[in-house]
C-alpha cells in the first residue's frame, strides 16, 4: 500500500495550527523538517508536503496529494470538485461585503450598478454579484484590500474577516456575509480514490477528528454521596449517563465520572458543588470518538 500524500500550510498563523493539529493526532512531522524540507513523513502510511495554503486545492484536485488541510475559502474560490471530509476547527473567518463608514450600502440590494468591488476573491464575489442580480465590475487585487476604497481603486471591497479589528481600523464597515470559512481537510470525491489510498484516507479522518472532539470536550470526575445519584445523572448525562465507580472504603460516597461540552464545565462544576460533590477534577481528552 503505497503512502498517501497530505497538503498542508507552509507557513503563517494556519500553519501552526495544523502543525499542531498533526502533532496531537499522533502524525509529528519534526524530526524530518528541516530549514528548507518541502515533505516529510507523518506516521506510518502519510506523508505531508508543505505548499502555500491557496496551492492546496489545485494539488489534491490534479493528484499531487491525495488530502489537503486548508481554508474553506481558498477551496471554493479554486471551483475544484473537492470533498470536504472533516471541519478541522481552525482559523474561523468569514468571507463579507464591507463597505466605508457613511457610504449608502446596506445590504447586496443597495449596491448600484456598476459599483467598484476590490477583493483577492474574485470568483467568490463575481457568483455573489450574479447570483443578486447586481452588475458590479469585480476588481482583482493581490494584498491591502481594505485600502482600496481610499485610495480611490475601489467603492466597497469582498475580504475574510476574523474579528473584525482590520475593517474597523480602516473605517470599514460589513454588509453582507458571503461566506463561513475555517480550515478543512479536503480530498478528491471518494469514487476517484483508489480502494489503498481510500483506506488510508478514512484513518486520517478518524485521527484528527479524534482530535478536534477531544477540544471541544473535558473528562469530569467526582466524588458525591450515594443517594445524590440521581441528581448526578442529571447534571453529567455523558455518553448514556456517568460512569460509577465505588471507593475502596465504601461508606456513603461512590466516584462519578463523564465526558462534559467544554462550553458547560463551569456550569457543571458548580451544580456538583451544589449537591455536595468533592474532589471535583477536570482534565483534557487526547483523543474522543462519540
Amino acid at each position: 500500500m503505497r503512502r498517501a500524500r497530505v497538503a498542508v500550510p507552509n507557513k503563517g498563523v494556519m500553519a501552526d495550527s495544523v502543525l499542531q493539529l498533526l502533532i496531537d493526532a499522533g502524525l509529528d512531522p519534526r524530526s524530518h523538517l528541516g530549514a528548507r524540507a518541502l515533505e516529510a513523513p507523518i506516521g506510518e502510511g502519510f506523508d505531508a508536503v508543505f505548499v502555500a495554503a491557496a496551492n492546496i486545492p489545485e494539488f489534491v484536485a490534479d493528484g499531487a496529494a491525495d488530502a489537503g488541510i486548508t481554508g474553506w475559502d481558498l477551496v471554493c474560490e479554486s471551483g475544484r470538485p473537492l470533498e470536504m471530509r472533516l471541519d478541522v476547527d481552525l482559523a474561523p473567518c468569514r468571507l463579507v461585503l464591507a463597505a466605508p463608514v457613511g457610504a449608502d450600502v446596506h445590504s447586496i440590494e443597495s449596491v448600484a450598478a456598476g459599483t467598484r468591488v476590490a477583493t483577492v476573491f474574485p470568483r467568490l464575489t463575481r457568483q455573489f454579484f450574479d447570483e443578486a442580480g447586481v452588475d458590479a465590475e469585480v476588481v482583482e487585487v493581490s494584498g491591502a484590500v481594505e485600502i482600496t476604497p481610499r485610495l480611490g481603486v475601489a467603492d466597497l471591497i469582498v475580504d475574510l474577516v476574523a474579528t473584525g479589528s482590520t475593517l474597523r481600523a480602516n473605517q470599514l464597515v460589513e454588509v453582507a456575509t458571503l461566506l463561513a470559512s475555517s480550515a478543512r481537510l479536503v480530498t478528491r470525491p471518494r469514487e476517484e480514490n483508489e480502494p489503498d489510498i481510500a483506506e488510508r484516507l478514512e484513518e486520517l479522518t478518524l485521527a484528527l477528528g479524534s482530535v478536534v472532539q477531544a477540544r471541544k470536550q473535558r473528562y469530569v470526575m467526582a466524588n458525591v454521596a450515594r443517594a445524590r445519584l440521581d441528581e448526578v445523572r442529571a447534571i453529567l448525562p455523558g455518553i448514556g449517563g456517568p460512569d460509577i465507580v465505588e471507593l475502596l472504603d465504601g461508606g456513603e460516597l461512590i466516584a462519578v465520572q463523564a465526558v462534559v461540552a467544554l462550553a458547560r464545565v463551569s456550569a457543571t462544576i458548580a451544580d456538583l458543588k451544589a449537591i455536595g460533590a468533592t474532589g471535583i477534577v477536570v482534565t483534557r481528552i487526547e483523543r474522543f470518538i462519540p
